[in-house]
């Protein structure tokens, strides 16, 4: 996907996307690639043994699980040394608040705009080491995570900081560097959530200068995975949960557990092959997308929608959720599924502290539509003359 982008040739290396289904549920989890399946399919008939052993089949077997690690290292800009993969976000972030050291009376900041993956651990850490927990908020209309907003929430006393890079119901992309700058000058690491940010936009941790990153790798084109990245100075504040006969050297030494799924971690490199070069035209490309339905949702003074109104691709992600005066947001949806064949969902999206604390929604929460790159404008008009047929 290197040079010009073009939306058919992709099209054409996603097999869910013969059939009738608009997917436009993107941020739940997209579409996998065609030649990841494939090369599943292969491990399956072929190097599906356990690792490590010296017979033939179990040493190709061993090799392709470790370049699927040199893979997703190197998309991320990291070492082999600096990441796991596991099964999602939540349970890769789980474990980090278990093995994480702190002293009692240690300050953690949390956002309230986050998805719950990114509080929920870090929450029961706090209950763990009795760590006093301040939270993070920005209110409307901004709606953004700032080093201003943060500023006044450090101290000395503050050890940890996390937030999303995007919230999954905002969109808006918060600048992750800037952010930490502040908190390492207040000597605290950071960990950032990239689940909504990663399948629109390249993830370089090195140049975020993050101490702690994750994404699912099931919302970027590939099986049901996700990745961690723990810098190596911030390893020292980890207490490794290996086995006692184990090493605990490299980050999946120390909080891995067991072997990460074989079969899906040897076929990232594939899907990482796929991305290379592509970011720069996937981010004009979902431009086009959100314009269309933004263009549509600002002119309606009956929407409001959350997050950067702006299609700027710089600004946001197209992630777009948005209430509509009058109507509760399930049934804009139910009324879509009557009389189309588009996939897009209401609810808090497990953002629920956003959605209740900060935005003041009720139970059914927003509509969200949420596109990536292999939607298409045609797709996009079309669900703008839907719109049009069931909004008031």
């Amino acid at each position: 996907m290197t040079g010009t982008f073009d939306i058919a040739t992709a099209r054409q290396r996603f097999p869910a996307l013969k059939e009738a289904q608009v997917y436009l549920d993107n941020a739940g989890g997209s579409q996998v690639l065609g030649d990841v399946i494939d090369s599943i399919t292969e491990y399956y008939t072929k190097n599906n043994v356990q690792l490590g052993a010296s017979y033939r089949v179990s040493q190709a077997s061993t090799s392709k699980y470790g370049e699927g690690y040199k893979a997703a290292a190197r998309y991320i800009n990291a070492s082999t040394d600096e990441i796991v993969l596991g099964a999602s976000t939540t349970q890769l972030f789980v474990n980090l608040a278990g093995a994480l050291k702190f002293n009692e009376g240690d300050e953690i900041i949390i956002s309230k705009l986050d998805h719950e993956t990114n509080i929920d651990p870090w929450l029961l850490m706090a209950d763990r080491l009795k760590l006093k927990v301040k939270w993070w908020v920005s209110e409307k209309p901004e709606l953004k995570l700032t080093p201003e907003n943060l500023k006044p929430l450090l101290s000395p006393k503050v050890k940890f900081v996390a937030c999303t890079h995007v919230s999954n119901i905002l969109g808006t992309i918060h600048d992750v560097k800037a952010i930490a700058n502040v908190v390492h000058e207040a000597g605290a690491l950071f960990c950032v959530d990239g689940v909504s940010f990663a399948p629109h936009r390249q993830v370089d941790v090195k140049a975020f200068g993050v101490d702690f990153y994750a994404f699912s790798w099931y919302k970027v084109y590939a099986p049901h995975l996700a990745i961690l990245y723990a810098s190596t100075s911030a390893q020292e504040y980890i207490k490794p949960y290996a086995h006692y006969f184990n090493p605990t050297k490299t980050l999946e030494d120390k909080i891995g557990l067991a072997g990460s799924n074989y079969e899906c971690s040897q076929s990232l490199p594939v899907v990482v092959s796929y991305l290379d070069g592509a970011f720069d035209a996937i981010g004009e490309h979902e431009e086009k997308l959100q314009k269309i339905l933004l263009d549509f949702l600002n002119s309606r003074n009956d929407v409001i929608i959350y997050g950067s109104t702006s299609s700027d691709s710089t600004v946001r992600v197209p992630t777009i959720s948005f209430t509509v005066d009058g109507t509760n947001s399930r049934k804009i949806v139910e009324e879509a599924e009557k009389i189309s064949n588009f996939g897009f969902r209401w609810g808090h999206f497990y953002s629920k502290r956003l959605c209740d604390e900060v935005l003041g929604l009720g139970p059914e929460g927003v509509t969200r539509v949420s596109m990536v790159h292999y939607n298409t404008e045609e797709e996009i008009h079309s669900l703008v003359e839907l719109l049009k047929k069931i909004l008031p």
